[in-house]
């Protein structure tokens, strides 16, 4: 029978140790459910107990959760998750890189990285003029954007912010919204608006948005223009039209900087037309000035569950790419399928 090796892993006070642990015991329980292992902790003693692979990424975890806490940054649940999807892969659990604040919210709440790859966006965002963030939904592509948007504006490194996004119908027509243009187009921008009455409060967003400080318009309104001095957002760009692209990136004028940011696994595209933002993939990849980051499922800093659904459909497309043969059976009997109902009719 093979013995169970041991860890031990000392605290320096108790009140580490209940934040460690979590609200009724959930963080302890998630590591040992998740890396296989058992946790007993005595005065400031935490003992581990378990396989010696699995106890080194159980210390690994324990001890980054332990540095976050001395920094005084919150462990919450998606926290705790990332830095174990870490340990589980083997990788370096520093999370010393992840404590730049990028700025505050009307609240005062920190807005931080709080996963490596938003790190890199970030970083890709101070350094370059165009960049390109890809990622699945809860990434925090948009977001950060915009707390960067007003950390330049703030610091004056840009006189305006300008947000836009391309005002797919999806299965609803505009023109059966009611009001005038900017009522239709309004559900479209909606997202935009709740980020910056977040992170500057709603007051402070409709002072600069009425000095015109501010301007969040559907994508259509940024041809003929250049923008210069600006700090402009493209957002949901993978329904953008390879030409829209184009247009948009040639908007760009001195002293500016533009974020694309998009999910290229949902594009709302009518007719099964090329995004936009696949294709600029392929061809400004190689210029100088211009960063694409990729993020992905474990970027996801929203409920577990999105993570769940984003790793489902991409299980999902993957078998899909490996089944075409079955596919094209599918594709002959709907043929058939549809062929029969004319008949009946």
């Amino acid at each position: 029978m093979e013995i169970a090796a041991e860890k031990n892993i000392i605290v320096n006070d108790a009140e580490t140790v209940m934040k460690l642990y979590g609200k009724f015991d959930e963080h302890a329980k998630e590591i040992e459910k998740r890396l296989n292992i058992t946790m007993n902790t005595r005065d400031n003693n935490i003992k581990l107990t378990g396989d010696e692979v699995d106890l080194a990424k159980a210390e690994s975890v324990i001890k980054a959760l332990i540095e976050m806490i001395e920094a005084k940054r919150p462990v919450d649940e998606q926290s705790l998750r990332y830095i174990i999807d870490l340990a589980e892969k083997g990788e370096v659990v520093d999370l010393e890189s992840l404590n730049e604040i990028v700025c505050y919210t009307a609240r005062g709440k920190k807005i931080m990285p709080k996963t490596l790859g938003q790190k890199s966006y970030i970083k890709a965002i101070e350094k370059n003029q165009v960049i390109f963030g890809i990622g699945p939904a809860g990434t925090g592509k948009t977001y950060l954007a915009m707390a960067m948007a007003v950390k330049a504006f703030k610091r004056e490194e840009v006189s305006r912010i300008i947000l836009t996004r391309p005002a797919v119908e999806a299965g609803e027509s505009l023109g059966f919204l009611p009001g005038d243009l900017q009522d239709k187009v309004d559900p479209y921008l909606r997202p935009l608006y709740d980020a910056l009455y977040d992170i500057l409060g709603a007051e402070t967003f409709a002072k600069l948005k009425e000095k015109g400080l501010i301007e969040v318009a559907p994508l259509a309104y940024m041809r003929g223009r250049t923008l210069d001095d600006s700090f402009i957002i493209l957002d949901e760009a993978q329904n953008t039209t390879p030409e829209q692209m184009k247009m948009f990136l040639t908007r760009l004028g001195f002293g500016s900087k533009a974020i694309v940011t998009g999910d290229i696994t949902q594009i709302d595209l009518p007719g099964g037309k090329i995004s936009g933002l696949v294709k600029v993939t392929k061809i400004l990849k190689d210029i100088e000035g211009i960063s694409f980051v990729f993020l992905t499922q474990r970027d996801v800093v929203r409920h577990k569950l999105v993570q769940k659904i984003i790793n489902a459909y991409e299980a999902y497309e993957n078998i899909k790419k490996n089944t075409s043969g079955d596919n094209n059976k599918n594709q002959r009997e709907e043929k058939q399928h549809r062929g029969f109902n004319k008949k009946d009719k």
